[in-house]
């Protein structure tokens, strides 16, 4: 496809302040077995099953045809199309997603299912999918959604997943946001009612590396040198909203960073996967906002070989980050774009302009007319709407670029890059919509490689 021309690179601005509102890993196959190691870190186990029907992505919205993945591994490489989703498959309490998704019949997974399906990435992360240990959740969602044929659309089959704990919803025992009061879901190590909500899961039709698979949970913010830890403006002291009890527990993942290695035939492609917190939600301290400059500085560090990322140790001890010539795609919402919206200064650019990431720059057209139509602070915006990526509200803060497929300029060329997002008078815009959304606030991002 042909993507319009990047738009000059706006002043960085600073975000307004704004005023608030024991388990490691799992590698399942499809029935939903389970295993863990030692270490807590989970092995992947694949079923025998056959190859699923390839779908179109479709012209205009998911992108060109594609030819799926999967199978074939010990031959030339194909093109691999990696993905980003962050589907909104939430609940409000624990336990409600796996009720919903054992129905076979909820219009929102069937929504989202289908436009995984005429995506079909052989990679997809997807956000806001609540974990469960057992994997449940993920198990019904590709047995009763993915693998069953949505509006039309051909099945798509995901023989490997990967899903983790979440920081969202597991008790601090800390007041974090100086409320006077300990508990809830804003004293929790990342936002969430109950532990796992608002979690990620990995989905491939290429084998995932288990013995390779690294998570960061538990990492701590005050760890990272130079953090940005966030100032208590009612006091003379710096750096002091947490108390040095509160800093020797706080976490710097909101959710988690996961390194989830894949097999491309002979080669690996290292899945860096996060969900950095929304910049807001805070008040003049800006702790959202410096947490999410800083939970994705993390990445940037860690594809940095030497110095920059000596300083990381993930859940088993292993310390350091990426060999130089590792391939990488960073994935996830991001929750922060270049040039509008309410991240802290440069959050983005952090990986935009690292010299070791390209920026493929997936667009669609649907965007732009959404921007146009909705108005509002969308017209206030400096950055191309080409480029959005999530749907937001028309006062504040409009549209906006929020999800990321960034791949490691070694060992990985683009191809082609898109976003889903169908123009009103596509028949799939019925996937997308208006507020509120059959599917999500987001659209889904894919971009195609050659490893």
């Amino acid at each position: 496809m042909t993507l319009p021309a990047p738009v000059t690179q706006a002043t960085p601005r600073r975000r307004p302040d704004v005023t608030p509102a024991p388990y490691r890993g799992a590698m399942t196959m499809r029935r939903g077995t389970t295993l863990s190691a030692a270490t807590a870190l989970a092995v992947a186990l694949s079923a025998a099953l056959a190859p699923a029907a390839v779908g179109d992505a479709g012209q205009g919205h998911g992108g060109p045809g594609h030819h799926g993945g999967g199978h074939g591994h010990g031959k030339k490489a194909e093109t691999l199309r990696v993905a980003t989703y962050n589907l909104s498959l939430n609940r409000a309490t624990e336990g409600e997603l796996q009720a919903d998704l054992a129905t076979g019949d909820d219009a929102q997974a069937a929504t989202v299912a289908e436009v995984i399906q005429r995506a079909n990435p052989d990679v997809v992360l997807l956000n806001e999918f609540d974990f469960d240990a057992a994997g449940t959740a993920v198990d019904l969602f590709r047995e009763n959604y993915l693998e069953v044929g949505q509006g039309g659309a051909d099945p798509v089959e995901y023989r490997y997943a990967y899903s983790a704990p979440s920081n969202t919803g597991i008790p601090s025992g800390f007041d974090l946001n100086n409320d006077g009061t300990v508990g809830g879901g804003d004293d929790a190590f990342g936002f969430g009612d109950f532990p796992g909500q608002y979690g990620m899961v990995v989905l491939s039709k290429y084998p995932i590396a288990t013995d390779g698979v690294r998570t960061f949970q538990h990492f701590l913010w005050k760890d990272m040198p130079g953090a940005l830890l966030p100032d208590d403006p009612d006091t003379p002291e710096p750096a002091d909203w947490f108390s040095p009890e509160e800093l020797e527990v706080v976490r710097l993942s909101s959710k988690s960073h996961w390194d989830v290695p894949i097999r491309v035939g002979r080669k690996t492609v290292h899945v860096l996967a996060s969900h950095p917190t929304p910049p807001t939600f805070d008040g003049p301290e800006d702790r959202n906002g410096r947490r999410n400059h800083d939970e994705i500085r993390f990445w940037a560090d860690y594809v940095t070989p030497g110095k920059a990322s000596r300083y990381i140790e993930d859940d088993d001890g292993g310390r350091g980050g990426l060999r130089g010539g590792d391939r990488f795609v960073i994935l996830g919402d991001q929750n922060a774009d270049p040039h509008d919206g309410d991240s802290y200064d440069v959050a983005i650019d952090q990986l935009l302009e690292h010299r070791r990431i390209t920026d493929p720059l997936p667009a669609s057209t649907g965007a732009v007319e959404a921007s146009a139509l909705q108005g509002g602070a969308n017209d206030a915006h400096t950055g191309d709407p080409a480029y959005d990526t999530a749907d937001f509200a028309d006062t504040a803060p409009g549209n906006l670029r929020a999800d990321y497929v960034l791949p490691s300029k070694h060992g990985l060329r683009v191809r082609d890059a898109g976003v889903f997002w169908p123009t009103l008078e596509d028949p799939l815009s019925r996937l997308t919509g208006t507020y509120p959304f059959p599917s999500s606030d987001h659209r889904l991002v894919w971009v195609d490689l050659t490893v």
